[in-house]
C-alpha cells in the first residue's frame, strides 16, 4: 500500500474499513473532552463495553442462587472454563481439548514446565532469547535452581548479533542446533514485549525437535495480535495472558495449550489439583489424582468466576471479528504507523525504530529507541492525550491495536509528535 501522511488519506482508509464499527464496542479514557490517542494495548487493553453486563450478570447468579450457581443458570459455575475453550481453541490454533483458560500468566507457565522441564545430568538446558520479560527470566531461573542446576550454564540466551536490535532466525536454529545434545526445553516469546519481533515459532519447535528438546512458547504479547497455529506447528506447550490484547481487565485470568500427545497422557508429570480431577469423579472426594483428558487435567482450582466472565466476554468479540480480519488490519496499520513515524523522524530526529520493518516479522507494535528526549518526549505524547508505553531505558512502544484503533489515531500521533518542542 503507497502511504499518504495526511488526515484525509487516514479517514479515506478508515471509511472502507471493515473492523471499523467495532471501536464504538469499546470504552475510552477521556482527555480535554475526547478520546484519548490509546496505543498501548500491548500492556493494558482498553475495556470492552460488553463486560458491565457480564459481570453483573455473574452477581445476579449470585444473588439469586448462592452455591446453587454452580449448576444452575444460563453459565453455571461448575463448567465456567469450558464456555471460554472454542473461542480461545481458535483464537490459538488448537483442538479444544488442547487449551484450558485457567490461573494467571506465570502460575501457569510454572505448572508448565514442572511438566516439561525435566532435566537430568546430561539434558539440562534451557534455550531462550535475551531480553524476555521478566516473568519468563524469573521463572526459568528458579527453575533451574530447584534442579539444582547453575543458570549461567544451564541457560543459553540468543543475542542479536553486534549492531542489530532483532534476533535473525537462522541464529536461533543454529543455537538450538549446537546445544541439541544438552538441551532439555527450548523456551521462547511468540513477540518480544521490548522489540515487537514476532518468532517463527513454527520453524524453532520443529528445530528443537530435531535435537531431542520440547518447545515451549509464552504468548503473552502473541495472543490476539497474530494468528496462531499451535497444534499444526506442534509446540508441546504455551501459555499465555488476557489483559493485553485480549482485553480482559487488569490481572485477567491466563491460558494454557498443551498438545494433545501430552494432553492425552495422564503418566505425565505434573502438580496437581482437585479441579483438574475426572469430573465424574471429582465429588467422591477419594484419593488418587485422576486427570481431565488434555489441557483441563493441569488445572489446580475452580474458576474465578468474575474474571472468567471479562475474558469470556472480550473473547466473544475476538470470535466474531476473525483473527485473519484483524490480521489484515494490523499489517496496513502498523505499516501506516510505521510510515508516519519515519515521516516524524525525517523532521524531528528523536529515535530509531528497532521493530522489524519487515510487516511479517512483527505484530502490532512499533518500538522507538529514543535519546536523552525520550521521557521528556513520552510525557509530552501523555499530556496531549496520546497514551504509549514506556519501557527502561529508553524505548517508547506504540500499540496500533485493529480492534478499536483507527487510522485517524495514527496520523495525529504523528501530528502531535510533530508538534513536540515547537
Amino acid at each position: 500500500m503507497q502511504y499518504e501522511n495526511t488526515l484525509d488519506f487516514a479517514q479515506d482508509l478508515d471509511r472502507n474499513d471493515p473492523l471499523h464499527q467495532y471501536r464504538a464496542q469499546f470504552i475510552f479514557p477521556q482527555h480535554s473532552g475526547r478520546d484519548v490517542l490509546y496505543f498501548c494495548g500491548n500492556s493494558l487493553g482498553l475495556q470492552p463495553k460488553t463486560i458491565r453486563k457480564a459481570l453483573l450478570d455473574e452477581l445476579d447468579q449470585w444473588a439469586e442462587h448462592g452455591v446453587e450457581g454452580h449448576f444452575r443458570g444460563e453459565l453455571p459455575w461448575m463448567y465456567y472454563h469450558k464456555f471460554l475453550t472454542p473461542q480461545a481453541a481458535r483464537l490459538v490454533g488448537a483442538l479444544p481439548h488442547e487449551v484450558v483458560i485457567m490461573n494467571t500468566l506465570t502460575v501457569n507457565l510454572h505448572l508448565m514446565m514442572v511438566s516439561f522441564y525435566r532435566p537430568d545430568a546430561q539434558r539440562y538446558k534451557i534455550i531462550m532469547e535475551a531480553g524476555a520479560f521478566p516473568s519468563d527470566q524469573y521463572a526459568v531461573e528458579s527453575q533451574v535452581r530447584w534442579h539444582g542446576f547453575d543458570p549461567a550454564d544451564a541457560i543459553v540466551e540468543v543475542t542479536p548479533r553486534p549492531g542489530e536490535d532483532t534476533l535473525r532466525t537462522e541464529d536461533i536454529l543454529e543455537i538450538i542446533e549446537k546445544e541439541g545434545p544438552k538441551a532439555a526445553l527450548v523456551m521462547f516469546g511468540g513477540v518480544n514485549y521490548y522489540t515487537g519481533q514476532l518468532y517463527d515459532m513454527e520453524r524453532i519447535a520443529a528445530a528443537a525437535h530435531r535435537v531431542g528438546a520440547y518447545a515451549g512458547f509464552d504468548l503473552a504479547h502473541a495472543a490476539g495480535n497474530a494468528p496462531l497455529r499451535l497444534h499444526d506447528w506442534n509446540a508441546d506447550f504455551a501459555v499465555w495472558c488476557s489483559y493485553k490484547y485480549l482485553n480482559s481487565g487488569p490481572g485477567g485470568p491466563a491460558g494454557a495449550f498443551v498438545h494433545e500427545r501430552h494432553g492425552d497422557n495422564p503418566a505425565l508429570p505434573r502438580f496437581a489439583g482437585w479441579w483438574g480431577h475426572d469430573e465424574g469423579e471429582r465429588f467422591q472426594m477419594k484419593k488418587g489424582f485422576k486427570p481431565m483428558r488434555g489441557a483441563e487435567g493441569w488445572q489446580l482450582s475452580n474458576a474465578q468466576i468474575f474474571s472468567f466472565a471479562a475474558h469470556k466476554a472480550s473473547l466473544d468479540i475476538f470470535d466474531t471479528a476473525g483473527m485473519a480480519h484483524l490480521r489484515t488490519k494490523s499489517l496496513q496499520l502498523t505499516g501506516f504507523l510505521e510510515y508516519v513515524l519515519d515521516e516524524v523522524n525525517r523532521r524531528k530526529n528523536l529515535f530509531r525504530i528497532i521493530t522489524p520493518r519487515d510487516p511479517g516479522a512483527r505484530g502490532c507494535q512499533i518500538s522507538a529507541l529514543t535519546d536523552d528526549r525520550g521521557k521528556s518526549l513520552f510525557d509530552f505524547l501523555a499530556n496531549n492525550g496520546a497514551i504509549a508505553d514506556w519501557r527502561e531505558p529508553n524505548v517508547i512502544r506504540f500499540a496500533p491495536v485493529p480492534l478499536y484503533n483507527t487510522f485517524e489515531d495514527v496520523w495525529r500521533l504523528g501530528d502531535l509528535m510533530l508538534r513536540y518542542g515547537a
